[in-house]
């Protein structure tokens, strides 16, 4: 089993400088993984995810996301939180230019398709505002800023939550969608950590 490599910081080509390209770049990247590879990572960024979540959200909820088909699979991160007594919650789409909303969830409960089908709580569960968010992402960089997937909804409710009380938010990845340097705008949020199979990058210590 091996994972691919990344080329040379700053070796990527000119062509993967628009977040479109390195987007389609870094998703291909992923879909290339094997499922030997893809199982392997899911259980690695389990002891990661259990640190921030101890670190950062004692006694506050932990919100996760449904992977989709290409991302790091959450599940088993999501049964070790639930097991180290985290309350978890997961982010439901209420309307297009809205935040996202936190849903109250466990392992095992039924989720639906929301507006982006993407599975998300029922509606009617409780909602919660986490002290701690795992990030979903298409490519990322070491500064912490994200390629998402053309939506702005974790950029708007990140910069709602933080209004509410600063949580921490936490890139969850496979190390394949690294590039050089994501090209960040003003109203970007830039994530805390990143988390990923083969460590834990500390976002705010980059420049």
């Amino acid at each position: 089993m091996s994972l691919p490599h990344l080329p040379p910081s700053g070796a990527l080509p000119l062509l993967l400088t628009d977040k479109p390209s390195l987007r389609r770049a870094a998703l291909a990247r992923c879909a290339a993984l094997d499922a030997a590879a893809r199982v392997a990572a899911a259980e690695a960024v389990v002891a990661g995810g259990l640190e921030a979540a101890s670190r950062f959200a004692a006694g506050r909820t932990v919100a996760l996301f449904a992977s989709l088909a290409k991302e790091i699979d959450t599940l088993p991160l999501a049964r070790a939180l639930d097991a180290a007594g985290h309350a978890l919650a997961l982010p439901a789409v209420i309307a297009p230019d809205s935040p996202l909303e936190f849903r109250r969830w466990r392992p095992g409960e039924p989720l639906v398709r929301g507006l982006m089908a993407v599975p998300e709580p029922v509606a009617g569960a409780d909602v919660a505002v986490p002290g701690l968010v795992f990030v979903p992402l298409a490519a990322f960089d070491r500064r912490g800023y994200r390629i998402g997937y053309g939506g702005g909804y974790y950029d708007r409710t990140l910069g709602a939550l933080k209004k509410a009380g600063q949580p921490v938010a936490v890139g969850l990845a496979f190390a394949v969608q690294e590039v050089a340097r994501v090209p960040d705008q003003p109203h970007d949020i830039r994530l805390d950590r990143i988390v990923t199979e083969r460590e834990t990058i500390d976002c705010r210590s980059a420049s």
